[in-house]
């Protein structure tokens, strides 16, 4: 494993991110609705997640879904009814105002864990990355700074997010247009966990 191998890896992985999903969708909803700290805690359970998936793509856990492959059906079907009760729970609090109570701290990060869980095509996408950009074989130390190097990212990534976020000027803009955001935010949710459940 060399760098142009990490760099290709950061490359793939920083185009993943930043592409329309659930993972940024809940990001963008969490900081909106709750503030910066919960949309850092987000983004903690989140990157969690994303870098567990990473890990078991790195242990071969995804032949587990190649040799039993309802193990897959199975996951990706929770992970599509997740995601699609996320999408219902936006839609119909779209028309209420903020609560002035804050979240616990546990539940951001848990919802993050759940968001980046429901996905299980994400470990199926680390294997992938993994085949084409490294070499058959790397060692204990190389796997564990894999799985570093994207829990780093995906927080980097992630909290950039929350700080454009958070901004004041866009919290206000949020705020004049939530019933239409929330909705739109909403369907587009429940469309990805809708393409979830009939990608083969």
């Amino acid at each position: 494993m060399d760098a142009t191998q990490i760099l290709a890896f950061n490359a793939a992985l920083l185009a993943a991110l930043l592409s329309p999903g659930p993972a940024m969708l809940y990001i963008l909803r969490t900081t909106l609705t709750q503030g910066r700290k919960a949309g850092v805690l987000a983004v903690t359970g989140l990157g969690l997640m994303a870098a567990t998936w990473m890990a078991c793509a790195l242990l071969g856990l995804v032949t587990i879904f190649e040799i039993f492959p309802w193990t897959y059906v199975a996951a990706k079907t929770a992970g599509a009814g997740y995601l699609m009760w996320i999408a219902f729970r936006m839609w119909k609090q779209a028309g209420a105002p903020l609560g002035d109570a804050p979240r616990p701290a546990g539940r951001s990060v848990a919802g993050g864990v759940l968001v980046n869980l429901a996905n299980p095509k994400s470990m199926l996408f680390a294997a992938a990355v993994l085949v084409v950009i490294f070499p058959a074989e790397i060692s204990a130390a190389q796997k564990t700074f894999v799985v570093l190097n994207q829990l780093f990212l995906e927080w980097l990534v992630g909290g950039a997010l929350v700080f454009i976020l958070s901004a004041p000027a866009v919290s206000r803009r949020y705020l004049m247009a939530k019933p239409l955001i929330d909705r739109i935010a909403a369907g587009v949710m429940g469309l990805l966990g809708l393409r979830l459940l009939i990608a083969r």
